[in-house]
C-alpha cells in the first residue's frame, strides 16, 4: 500500500514528536507506573485525543490509516501512553456514534482538546472477555440510575474525568457516563500496581456503592450497552492495539539492529552471525505483514465495508502475536542485557504479553476468525473462501 503525502508527512511529525517527548522518559513512567501530567498535556494540544472527532468541534479528523500511523509511533515510544489514545478514542467514539445531541455538545470539545480525559469501564473482577455478562447493576431510582458494582483494569482510571460505565439494567446491559467532577457519592477508585506490563497505565479498580447517575447519562437506550456501544467501541480499541502491536515490534527491531551492530561475539559483530541475521530478517517480514494487515482493516473501515470488523481481529490476532514473538527474539539477541531494565527490550516483552489479552485475547480473536471462515464457506455456492 501506497500512503499519499498528508499521510507520510503526518507519520514524519508523529515519529519526530514520539522521539524527543516520548522515548527518552518512556522507561520512568514504567518503573515510576505514573504518566506525568505534562506529557498528557503535549498529547492533548497536539490534538492527538481528538484525532477521530470531526474538525468543527475540535478535533482532528483523521483518516483511519493516519490514526493508526499514530498508534503505531506512540505504540513505538511506549504503549501505556498509546492504551490512553486507545480508551480514550473508545469513549469519543461512542458518544459520538450513540450519544444524544445534548451529550455530544457537552462531552466530545472538551474531550478532543483534553480537558476532559476518558475512561471504558467494562471489565470486571468475574467478567473479561465475556463482556455481555457484567455484574455492576443500574437500578433507575426518580432522575438516577443507581450503580452499584465493580469495575477492574481499568485503564487510566486513576486520572479520568469521566467513565464509560457498563452495568445491567432491569436484566440488559446498558452504557452510561459517570462524572467523577460532579457529586458522586459511593464511587471509589483504587489504583492497581505491579502489573507485567503497560505499568505507566495507572489502572484502577473502581467501587461503585449506590453510586447514582443522572438518567440523561445513559448512552442510547436501555439495552444498548453491549451489541451496539461496546461492540462498536471495542472494534476501535483493537484495531488502536493492533498497531500499537507494531509499533512495539519495530521498537524491538531497531533496537537489535543497533545492539547488533554495536555488540561484539567471537570477535566480531553480531550482526555478522548468521543465526542473528535470521532472527533479524523474521523480523522485518512479520512486521510488514502485520502492518499490510492493519492497513487493510483501515482502508475497509475508511470506505465503510462491514468486514473491517473481522479484518480487524486479524489485525490484532496476527500483529499481537508477532509483537510477543519479536520482543522474545530481541530479548534473546541481547542476551543477559536483555533482561536489564537498563534495555528497552524487556519493556517491550512485557507491554507485548499485554496485548494479547486486552480488547479481545487472542483466543477470542480465533474464534471470531474461525467462526468467519467457517461462515464464508457454507455461504459459497462452490464451497470456497473469497480471498479479499
Amino acid at each position: 500500500m501506497e500512503l499519499t503525502t498528508q499521510q507520510k508527512n503526518a507519520q514524519n511529525e508523529f515519529r519526530i514528536f514520539v522521539n524527543e517527548e516520548i522515548i527518552p522518559y518512556a522507561s520512568e513512567f514504567d518503573l515510576q507506573e505514573y504518566t506525568p501530567s505534562t506529557i498528557i498535556k503535549k498529547i492533548a494540544q497536539r490534538g492527538f485525543l481528538g484525532a477521530l472527532l470531526p474538525k468543527e468541534i475540535g478535533g482532528m479528523g483523521m483518516d483511519m490509516i493516519t490514526f493508526g500511523l499514530l498508534n503505531e509511533e506512540i505504540g513505538r515510544g511506549c504503549s501505556s501512553l498509546r492504551s490512553l489514545l486507545t480508551v480514550h478514542s473508545m469513549v469519543t467514539q461512542a458518544i459520538n456514534k450513540w450519544g444524544n445531541e445534548s451529550q455530544k455538545e457537552h462531552w466530545l470539545p472538551k474531550l478532543a482538546s483534553g480537558e476532559v480525559i476518558a475512561a471504558f469501564a467494562l471489565s470486571e473482577p468475574n467478567v473479561g472477555s465475556d463482556a455481555k455478562s457484567v455484574e455492576t447493576i443500574a437500578n433507575l431510582s426518580g432522575d438516577y440510575y443507581i450503580l452499584k458494582g465493580q469495575k477492574k483494569h481499568i485503564t487510566y482510571g486513576q486520572i479520568a474525568d469521566i467513565f464509560l460505565v457498563f452495568a445491567q439494567s432491569g436484566g440488559k446491559a446498558s452504557a452510561f457516563l459517570l462524572d467523577k467532577n460532579s457529586p458522586s457519592p459511593g464511587l471509589d477508585i483504587k489504583p492497581m500496581t505491579g502489573i507485567l506490563g503497560v505499568r505507566g497505565s495507572m489502572l484502577a479498580e473502581l467501587h461503585l456503592n449506590n453510586c447514582p447517575i443522572p438518567k440523561e447519562n445513559l448512552i442510547g437506550k436501555e439495552g444498548f450497552g453491549f451489541p451496539y456501544i461496546a461492540s462498536s467501541a471495542l472494534d476501535y480499541g483493537k484495531y488502536s492495539v493492533a498497531w500499537g502491536c507494531i509499533g512495539i515490534a519495530q521498537a524491538c527491531l531497531e533496537a537489535c539492529i543497533k545492539y547488533t551492530s554495536e555488540r561484539k561475539q567471537f570477535g566480531v559483530y553480531l550482526k555478522e552471525h548468521q543465526l542473528i541475521r535470521q532472527m533479524i530478517t523474521e523480523m522485518i517480514s512479520n512486521i510488514k505483514a502485520a502492518r499490510l494487515l492493519c492497513y487493510q482493516a483501515g482502508y475497509l473501515k475508511e470506505i465503510g465495508d462491514p468486514n473491517f470488523i473481522v479484518e480487524t481481529s486479524i489485525a490484532k490476532y496476527f500483529a499481537s502475536k508477532i509483537a510477543c514473538q519479536v520482543s522474545s527474539d530481541a530479548i534473546q539477541i541481547h542476551g543477559g542485557n536483555g533482561c536489564n531494565s537498563k534495555y528497552p527490550v524487556e519493556r517491550y516483552w512485557r507491554d507485548a504479553k499485554i496485548m494479547e489479552i486486552i480488547e479481545g485475547s487472542t483466543q477470542i480473536q480465533q474464534i471470531t476468525i474461525a467462526d468467519y471462515g467457517y461462515q464464508q464457506y457454507f455461504s459459497s455456492p462452490a464451497k470456497t473462501l473469497a480471498y479479499n
